[in-house]
C-alpha cells in the first residue's frame, strides 16, 4: 500500500443534509482506511434546520457552524479550520465518488496546486445533472477558459484539490455559489490540472441548493466584471 506524506483536510459544507451526510462520511471514512491516509474529515453546517449537524457529531466529525450564508463562506470559514496540507472539497450529497480524491491527493503529490474534477471526462449518471446546468456549465466554462487562460473543461465541478499553503496566497471574496469561479480565478497563476471524475445522481429527495439562472447569472457576472 502506498504511503502518503502529507495530512489531508476533508471539507464539507453542509445545509439541510440529514438524507445523505451520513452515506457522504462513511465514504470519505472508506477512503482514508483503505488508503492508509493521515486525515481529518470537517463539516461546515451552514445554518442546517434538520438534524446534519447531530449526524456528523454522532460520528465522531469536527463540526463548525458558518453563521454567514453562502456556499462560498462555507467554505472558506471551513478552510480556515484545517489542519491538513492538502484540502480535498466536495458536496455531502453522494453525487460525487470520494474515491477520485486519491488521484487528486497523487497529482498534488506530484507537484501540482489546485487539481479539478471534470465530470465531463469522467462520466455522468443518467439524470445526475439537468440539461440545463449541462449546457450552462459548458458555456460558462468557455467564458472562463477566454477570460483567465486555463484549460479546465468543468468550472463548477465541486469536487477539487488544493495545497493549504495556498491560501496565504490569495484574497478570496466571493460568498455564494460564484466561489467555484473566483478559486479559479485566484488559484489560475500556480500549476492547475483537471482529472476526470464521476457525477452519481443522488437517489435521496432531498432539495437541491442550486438555482438555475440565479447561480448562472452570479457566475458569469463575477467572470464578466472581475478583474
Amino acid at each position: 500500500m502506498k504511503k502518503y506524506k502529507y495530512k489531508v483536510s476533508f471539507v464539507l459544507p453542509c445545509l439541510n443534509e440529514e438524507l445523505t451526510l451520513e452515506k457522504t462520511i462513511y465514504e470519505i471514512k472508506k477512503v482514508i482506511e483503505e488508503n492508509n491516509l493521515k486525515a481529518e474529515i470537517i463539516v461546515v453546517d451552514n445554518g442546517s434546520t434538520d438534524n446534519s449537524f447531530r449526524i456528523a457529531k454522532s460520528l465522531g466529525i469536527n463540526v463548525f457552524i458558518c453563521k454567514d450564508k453562502g456556499y462560498g463562506n462555507a467554505l472558506r470559514f471551513g478552510f480556515r479550520k484545517a489542519n491538513g496540507e492538502y484540502i480535498i472539497m466536495g458536496d455531502a450529497d453522494t453525487t460525487y465518488n470520494f474515491h477520485d480524491s486519491i488521484i487528486m491527493i497523487e497529482t498534488l503529490d506530484d507537484g501540482f496546486d489546485f487539481v479539478m474534477g471534470n465530470r465531463y471526462l469522467g462520466g455522468m449518471e443518467k439524470r445526475a445533472m439537468k440539461l440545463s446546468h449541462f449546457f450552462g456549465v459548458k458555456f460558462l466554462s468557455f467564458v472562463g477558459r477566454l477570460k483567465y487562460g486555463v484549460e479546465l473543461g468543468d468550472f463548477h465541478c465541486g469536487l477539487r484539490g488544493f495545497k493549504a499553503s495556498l491560501l496565504k496566497k490569495v484574497n478570496f471574496t466571493s460568498t455564494g455559489m460564484e466561489f467555484a469561479t473566483e478559486m479559479i480565478a485566484k488559484f489560475k497563476n500556480f500549476k492547475v490540472c483537471e482529472i476526470p471524475t464521476e457525477l452519481r445522481r443522488c437517489h435521496e429527495k432531498r432539495k437541491n441548493h442550486l438555482r438555475t439562472i440565479r447561480d448562472g447569472f452570479r457566475h458569469l457576472s463575477f467572470i464578466i466584471l472581475k478583474k
